[in-house]
């Protein structure tokens, strides 16, 4: 027991990779049991949702648990390899993990919970994660990572609004602290993305022998940033505004630019490096999505939400904790084929929620087949990084 727990806290990517694999599977079918009791009992059965409505707790479930978890794992494993730093491992790392497991059980509880323990308990990850990073990005500090700490901070306050609301302190703020939430998600999506799309890309082709290589134009790269950092202020006045759908507008319009430039057409016999484009394409599409929403209201806002969701986060964070946990265990960075159709089936599961209810509102198969295809994708990529992540690293011949 002892060694194995040596192996699976030597790495943050370790614990919460796996974290993020099993909740996909958990918070999604834990929605779906509310689903199948509001379409065919007329309530939610007895899911500890809390004061607030199942669907917000599934929002909050879904980007502070599951994609809480995808974010530690890679800020745990990128910062070492930024700073010079030594891993945060061990005890430290266990603990940290005990918070976010800490935060999960008083979510699920929250019924049975008073509304100051469950938002205790939960809030306990943010800060602790966060402190972990800002110490060791410290030791090497520089300019460009010092955007990254008010991005934990609007994480931590997002929360914190959701919190008030259940506590019927500040009604109706928790679908605002949901959507700030979102918004710095997003914004990591932009930074990050902006940094290893294109130099994995770069990687690739040079390995290929191209001889065209992605570029990035400075003017395009500011306004790709300025413009998620203006949604984010436009969300937090008035999500559904015409001012807000036009930001999400010119944001699309910027990024698509941005990502045009990355050459991900040139990668498509590479799977590990064209679902990165993949990812954030869906950012793109999402954007616009908000911003003809938001300008002509001829779609639903919950079509942005679940391009930029399911879509945009989902596969980026699959496929940046496919592509960490392959490297950082000393394997091929090669996908494997349940890995790839995991891609496809992440983005079919957007596609699903997005297009269906479109076309067909009121039909909540639609929804019923999202989540299936979610279900499917994570299935695969905890059945297959499973086993990775919790034993040593490959020995190379």
């Amino acid at each position: 027991m002892r060694e194995f727990f040596g192996v699976f806290l030597s790495y943050g990517f370790r614990p919460f990779f796996l974290f993020a694999g099993v909740y996909a599977l958990a918070a999604m079918g834990g929605w779906v049991y509310v689903l199948h009791g509001l379409y065919h009992e007329g309530n939610p059965g007895t899911f500890p949702h809390g004061a607030l409505p199942p669907h917000l707790w599934h929002a909050h479930e879904m980007i502070f648990g599951y994609a809480g978890a995808a974010i530690a794992g890679f800020f745990l494993t990128a910062v070492p390899n930024w700073t010079g730093r030594e891993p945060v491992r061990g005890a430290l790392l266990g603990g940290l993990a005990l918070a976010w497991l800490a935060g999960r059980a008083a979510m699920w509880s929250a019924a049975t919970l008073p509304p100051a323990a469950t938002a205790l308990f939960d809030l306990l990850f943010a800060p602790f994660l966060a402190v972990l990073v800002a110490r060791a990005l410290s030791g090497g500090w520089s300019k460009r990572n010092v955007i990254f700490l008010p991005v934990f901070a609007g994480l931590l306050i997002a929360n914190i609004l959701f919190h008030l609301d259940a506590a019927g302190i500040l009604p109706g703020q928790a679908a605002r602290g949901l959507t700030l939430a979102l918004d710095c998600i997003l914004f990591l999506i932009a930074v990050i993305g902006g940094r290893v799309v294109p130099a994995f890309t770069t990687n690739a082709l040079r390995r290929m022998g191209e001889d065209r290589l992605p570029i990035s134009r400075p003017p395009v790269e500011i306004a790709a940033l300025l413009s998620i950092a203006l949604l984010l202020v436009a969300d937090l006045i008035q999500a559904d505004g015409w001012a807000t759908g036009a930001i999400a507008a010119v944001a699309a319009v910027a990024h698509a630019i941005r990502l045009a430039g990355w050459r991900g057409h040139r990668t498509l016999s590479d799977p590990i490096v064209w679902v990165l484009h993949l990812g954030y394409a869906w950012l793109v599409a999402g954007l616009a999505l908000k911003g003809l929403a938001g300008l002509t209201g001829l779609l639903p806002a919950s079509a942005a939400v679940h391009a930029l969701t399911i879509g945009a986060v989902g596969t980026m964070t699959l496929a940046v904790m496919s592509r960490a946990a392959l490297g950082h265990t000393g394997r091929e960075l090669k996908a494997p084929r349940p890995i790839v159709l995991a891609y496809v089936l992440v983005s079919a599961s957007a596609l699903a929620r997005i297009v269906g209810p479109v076309f067909r509102p009121g039909i909540h198969e639609w929804i019923g087949a999202s989540a299936i295809l979610w279900l499917a994708a994570f299935g695969l990529f905890t059945w297959v990084f499973a086993p990775i992540l919790v034993t040593p690293r490959a020995r190379v011949e």
